[in-house]
């Protein structure tokens, strides 16, 4: 129980964002009006997604240092979940793009960058796959995984902000901090926030641990 107190506190911090997120009262916008509530949703799979690719890039640079495979383990795994939450992160957002802007996927930067991201860690999936020898295989994905990163940061935060943008925070628009954010969403958000990267993470270890699992019955065999 000692070891699992955040994984409960993860479970417990999302059901209260889910139930909050959906009964709750939210300040009444223009334009916006009851889908503000995807706030609690659609940006949390963001957060989440950037930090099991943070920890996916750390554990690469430890396996360029170790050469162990458990750290190459780790870095894939935390790919595969962030990819999880990046699909949730896009569905999420056609949602509220087609009810706010209209279309499901108007031509945006940050939309497109988006795409573009994660056809790029998908591609790092593939990579893998496509090679056979583990260390080697090991090695250019990490080098890949490495890059991969700061370009996607690029993609989705820098080149936004300097361009038009429908996105709040991009293109000269406010950000949701400077529009919509007060005391009645500010607290459910951020325990939303909290809460969907500590189940990430968790999701991240049960899959790195059937990973280890897999590895060893295989050096046995």
């Amino acid at each position: 129980m000692k070891k699992s107190w955040w994984k409960i506190l993860g479970l417990v911090m999302v059901a209260i964002s889910i139930v909050a997120g959906l009964l709750g009262p939210v300040p009444v916008l223009p334009i916006l009006h009851e889908t503000i509530r995807n706030i609690y949703f659609h940006v949390p799979m963001w957060f989440a997604m950037i930090i099991l690719y943070l920890i996916s890039v750390i554990y690469s640079i430890k396996y360029l240092n170790s050469g162990k495979v458990e750290h190459d383990l780790m870095a894939v795994e935390a790919v595969n979940t962030g990819i999880i939450f990046c699909a949730m992160g896009l569905c999420t957002g056609m949602l509220w793009a087609n009810i706010t802007w209209g279309e499901p996927w108007p031509n945006d930067p940050k939309l497109n960058g988006s795409a573009i991201a994660t056809l790029m860690y998908l591609a790092y999936l593939v990579l893998r796959n496509a090679l056979e020898e583990e260390q080697k295989r090991a090695k250019i994905s990490a080098i890949y995984n490495i890059f991969a990163f700061p370009v996607m940061v690029v993609l989705l935060y820098i080149l936004p902000k300097m361009t038009d943008s429908l996105h709040p925070g991009s293109g000269g628009n406010g950000t949701f901090s400077d529009l919509d954010m007060n005391d009645q969403i500010r607290p459910i958000f951020y325990t939303a926030v909290i809460g969907w990267i500590l189940i990430g993470t968790w999701i991240c270890s049960l899959r790195y641990r059937m990973r280890l699992i897999e590895l060893k019955r295989n050096q046995i065999d």
